[in-house]
């Protein structure tokens, strides 16, 4: 694919919203310099990780254990949306309680 091509792509991209500025002036000076490395090789940082470092249990919103409240606060989605889908997948499945008791157990709570 030609670099025009690419940074349409790119653009398209940012002006949806799916890049950052920052991401959009990273990926942007990557094509143009020819670099094919991948976007976070260099900084050692994997996409998505910062965010679960950040998730901790909720101890303002919380009907449990706090960890809907967590999630909400890092995916910016309501808390009741995450407690709604737990217990569609408790009622349907049945692995949300799974789920939720090992978030509870080994996401930390808040300070």
């Amino acid at each position: 694919m030609s670099d025009s091509i690419e940074l349409e792509k790119l653009a398209e991209l940012h002006q949806r919203g799916v890049l950052s500025a920052e991401e959009f002036a990273r990926a942007k000076e990557r094509l143009l310099s020819g670099s094919t490395a991948k976007p976070h090789a260099a900084s050692g940082e994997i996409p998505g990780m910062a965010a679960i470092n950040e998730l901790r249990r909720s101890r303002e919103d919380r009907w449990l254990g706090g960890v809907c409240g967590g999630i909400s606060r890092i995916t910016g989605i309501d808390a009741w949306i995450w407690r709604l889908l737990f217990t569609l997948l408790v009622l349907c499945v049945g692995t949300g309680l799974f789920v939720y008791v090992l978030l509870w157990i080994f996401v930390p709570e808040d300070q």
